[in-house]
């Protein structure tokens, strides 16, 4: 790693606040200049909203939204400010600018952009949450709550855009535990840090910092935010046990003073309300992640995937399947596909060794790039088979583009593909072999094995390769497009 990626605290707000979301700083210390005094402030503000379409747009189509039965719908920035109040109104112009500007990072890799947009997602129904959890507080102290918990992840979710090479590098990290000690090693700092920074720098409130600060002892509305923030991530990945995530509930009905049954209600609530009013700010892309309450099942899912010898086969391979579509979205290097699906091979179906052997340049041998062992870990063969001078069965997989499977290389049907230098490397047991294509152009073979001539392959397990071999292809062939 380059020390040039690591930066001071204060460097990443530098980078963040004066250069890459410019757009944000600004909307941040044009609402900052202006007190929460309604009577003098008011004026001033619609008139600055008012040179910023975008803005007047949003503010009009929250206020009606939100305007009670039997009032007339509003027209005017002037009379939006007066419906929604000046605390409201700050909070909606920085959400809009906050969404805007995030929203517009075309460069990003595809990982750092999925992780951005779920992170707005969470976070947005997370201010609306808090908000929700504080009914009887005034209208000031509410969206106070709101912006606070809203902005908790400022800093991963501006990072995430800002960062560069460094967001790079530390993507693959993201959902780790150890995330903190995997920023300050790549980055420097950490997104807390960084979350503190940016609440200074643009001025967004006493309530965010004491709630980074230390949630815990601070006052209710302190640990609402917290929790609210802990809520949208739970519905979004739900923790290890269902027990966890009740416990998360009950927290929050003891402060709302309600039953769980109704907060689930009110929660089912918000979340319809966040999905109307991402229309308001122009963000549709946001409301499929604004997820409703984890089921029973969900939990169970998630017990798979943290547990997956506990995993039948089939839902192994289907696991293995969507990680390689997925990937597609990620990477265009082969090497990873090509890893993962050998790795899913040896997990799912079992193989003691699993072999992609790829083509030379004068295509007159096939030479062993991946070995993985029954633990689905590399191994050190370095095997090399000659494919112009000997006609084997390899040679007739490449050349026919045919997938095979040899339960007993001495029946008959064999006799004229295995060759002297076949015979050691099937080492007395059986295999299945597959052609590795990129757009119908064989590049080489991967092949399953077992060393024990007992150990059949089953009809079932040879049409799971093989599937795993024709996903594999398309994935392939798909990033060989870009």
């Amino acid at each position: 790693m380059e020390k040039s990626i690591k930066k001071t605290t204060e460097q990443w707000i530098d980078v963040i606040a004066q250069q890459e979301l410019p757009a944000i700083t600004s909307t941040a210390r044009l609402l900052d200049s202006f007190s929460n005094d309604d009577v003098s402030s008011l004026p001033k503000l619609s008139k600055a909203i008012l040179h910023d379409q975008a803005l007047s747009s949003c503010l009009l189509k929250i206020a009606n939204n939100i305007s009670h039965i039997g009032r007339n719908k509003v027209t005017t920035v002037s009379r939006a400010t007066v419906v929604l109040g000046i605390q409201s109104v700050k909070n909606i112009c920085l959400t809009s600018k906050l969404i805007e500007g995030l929203l517009k990072n075309h460069d990003l890799a595809p990982a750092i952009v999925a992780r951005v947009t779920q992170l707005m997602a969470n976070s947005f129904y997370a201010g609306l949450l808090a908000r929700m959890m504080v009914p009887d507080y005034n209208e000031d102290t509410q969206e106070q709550v709101y912006l606070a918990a809203m902005l908790y992840r400022i800093g991963e979710t501006s990072f995430w855009c800002a960062g560069g090479e460094a967001a790079d590098e530390l993507i693959d990290h993201a959902a780790d535990d150890d995330i903190d000690q995997q920023c300050l090693k790549v980055i420097g700092t950490q997104f807390s840090s960084l979350s503190m920074g940016l609440a200074r720098a643009w001025n967004l409130g006493d309530l965010l910092e004491k709630s980074l600060d230390n949630p815990q002892s601070r006052t209710v509305e302190m640990q609402i935010i917290a929790l609210a923030d802990q809520l949208s991530r739970n519905i979004d990945q739900p923790p290890e046990s269902i027990e966890e995530f009740d416990q998360v509930l009950e927290e929050i009905s003891k402060i709302k003073k309600v039953s769980v049954r109704g907060l689930r209600n009110q929660i089912e609530y918000t979340r319809q309300s966040a999905i109307e009013l991402l229309t308001s700010y122009g963000a549709e892309v946001l409301k499929d992640l604004i997820k409703p309450l984890p089921t029973i099942s969900d939990f169970s899912r998630r017990s798979e995937a943290d547990n997956p010898e506990n995993l039948s086969p089939e839902k192994l391979q289907l696991n293995a399947l969507m990680q390689l579509t997925q990937l597609t979205q990620t990477s265009q290097d082969f090497n990873d596909f090509l890893q993962l699906a050998m790795q899913s091979m040896v997990k799912s179906i079992g193989f003691e060794r699993t072999v992609f052997m790829m083509l030379t340049s004068d295509k007159s041998q096939v030479k062993v790039r991946y070995s993985l062992n029954n633990l689905a870990e590399h191994d050190s063969s370095k095997e090399s088979i000659n494919i112009v001078d000997n006609q084997n069965i390899i040679a007739y997989v490449i050349k026919s583009g045919k997938s095979v499977v040899i339960n007993d290389y001495k029946e008959l049907q064999w006799r004229n593909y295995i060759s002297k230098a076949i015979v050691p490397w099937l080492a007395g047991g059986t295999v299945c072999i597959a052609p590795i294509k990129i757009k119908n152009k064989v590049i080489g073979v991967v092949a399953g094995q077992f060393f024990n001539k007992s150990r059949l392959i089953t009809d079932n397990e040879y049409q799971q390769f093989c599937f795993y071999v024709e996903h594999l292809n398309m994935c392939l062939s798909m990033i060989s497009n870009r």
